[in-house]
């Protein structure tokens, strides 16, 4: 089976900086990517500045690989947009790889040639069979030595419903609610919110950017009201650790986003786990109605940022091990764990944490945390890293995982849901979580281009 190419399902910057890696080792990768571009899920948020610098977005064997061509590094100490991120990075890397990557093709199913998932015998002498649909709808199998699953968590965010399923009436006023943070210099876009009651619902990163977005538009447009709405009971260090981050970008957004609150330019709601949306009867406004009877009426758009998860549904014929609370891996999962960790700690981790019963097929990037909601590109780098290295058979090299990631600068407390009168007492007794702390997603945490 060494022989065969090892498959990296998606092309953005993770599964990219898989096939560099994987290159460089003397490995033949072969990437599939469902979109029409690389990076096809950054193209859905372009528009967002990232709040980490070029230094920490650009993966080390890709940079050698593009140093081989005629591309121009960009300044590590500046900021890009998310299409600055696919025009001066993805692109390039992706043109450096040639042929490898495929475009609108996805992956549909993979499993062991001949087997399904019930088979023991002869299971670890058969290749990956990869399953994929062609745009035109043709199929093909592709057999692999290894796969990859770059394929992140984008086009599977969480509903607005405090239960993880969609709240009632959420999918019939589906045309009320947005799932990303809107892109405001589109006038088209801009003008279903000017004026508008808005509520924004979410404690992360994404939530602040749509804080710090919409209250400027609140200050332009006459009439524009802002409801943020928290299932947990305080905000508490919803704003992360300000001058304290060390990436300044971050601690800058949260801010930005507190001083709009302090303003007065939102009415923030806690304790809010939304049960119900109801819709008018011609008007075009909803009412959120919380688990407790609780009521937000009058409310033109709602702006849903309550993180994302993983589909595992073409992975159904291979043996996962799997966290039952997070699904990320399990040996991953307690590293990662909201509940335990608020400042979104965890330690550096590789091949190790990241295999599963199925030998040789491995989730990677933003796919690998499952429902844990902090994530940073760099992590991702170190985790294709050491699995192209133990792909290779280089088991030192894997085994040596070192990553030093920029503090939030707060720790403390679970991090998913707690209430007014515990956090402080979370705080005081949960100091020593912050040892090896690491940042969050740059895709879903990045400050406002504007």
């Amino acid at each position: 089976m060494n022989t065969l190419p090892v498959v990296v399902v998606g092309a953005g910057p993770v599964g990219l900086a898989a096939a560099a890696q994987l290159r460089e080792r003397g490995l033949t990768p072969l990437v599939f990517e469902r979109g029409p571009v690389v990076g096809a899920a950054i193209a859905e948020w372009n528009h967002v500045r990232l709040f980490s610098g070029w230094g920490e977005l650009i993966d080390p064997a890709a940079r050698r690989l593009l140093e081989t061509t005629d591309w121009v590094a960009p300044d590590d100490d500046t900021y890009p947009t998310g299409q600055d991120w696919a025009a001066n990075y993805l692109q390039p890397v992706a043109a450096a790889l040639g042929d490898i990557v495929q475009l609108n093709t996805e992956v549909i199913g993979v499993a062991r040639r001949g087997r399904d998932r019930v088979v023991d015998a002869g299971r670890d002498t058969e290749p990956l069979s990869v399953h994929v649909r062609h745009a035109d709808g043709t199929e093909d199998r592709v057999l692999a030595q290894a796969v990859i699953d770059a394929s992140g968590t984008w086009g599977t965010p969480n509903p607005l419903g405090g239960e993880g399923l969609p709240a009632r009436g959420e999918k019939a006023a589906a045309n009320r609610i947005e799932y990303r943070v809107p892109n405001l210099d589109d006038p088209e876009v801009r003008a279903r919110y000017a004026g508008k009651h808005i509520v924004i619902a979410g404690s992360g990163h994404s939530a602040l950017t749509a804080i710090v977005a919409l209250a400027n538009l609140e200050k332009q447009a006459p009439g524009t009201r802002i409801s943020w709405v928290l299932r947990r009971g305080d905000a508490g260090s919803t704003f992360g650790g300000g001058e304290t981050d060390q990436l300044p970008a971050r601690g800058a957004l949260g801010l930005r986003a507190k001083a709009a609150v302090d303003d007065g330019l939102l009415r923030v709601i806690t304790g809010f786990r939304t049960a119900t949306i109801e819709s008018d009867d011609g008007g075009g406004r909803v009412t959120l109605v919380s688990d407790t009877g609780a009521r937000i009426e009058d409310v033109d758009r709602v702006v849903v940022l309550t993180g994302f998860r993983p589909d595992l549904s073409w992975l159904s014929e291979i043996r996962l091990g799997l966290d039952p609370v997070l699904q990320a891996p399990v040996e991953l999962a307690p590293l990662i764990d909201p509940n335990v960790h608020s400042c979104g700690t965890v330690y550096p981790h590789g091949v190790a944490e990241l295999s599963h019963p199925e030998p040789d097929v491995f989730l990677a990037g933003m796919k690998s945390y499952g429902r844990a909601p902090t994530f940073l590109a760099m992590t991702g780098y170190e985790q294709v890293r050491s699995i192209a290295a133990a792909l290779a058979g280089d088991h030192e090299s894997a085994a040596q995982v070192e990553l030093t990631l920029p503090e939030t600068g707060v720790c403390g407390g679970a991090g998913v849901f707690d209430e007014p009168d515990t956090t402080a007492e979370a705080g005081e007794t949960s100091g020593g979580c912050c040892a090896a702390p690491a940042a969050q997603l740059v895709t879903l945490s990045a400050p406002s281009s504007g």
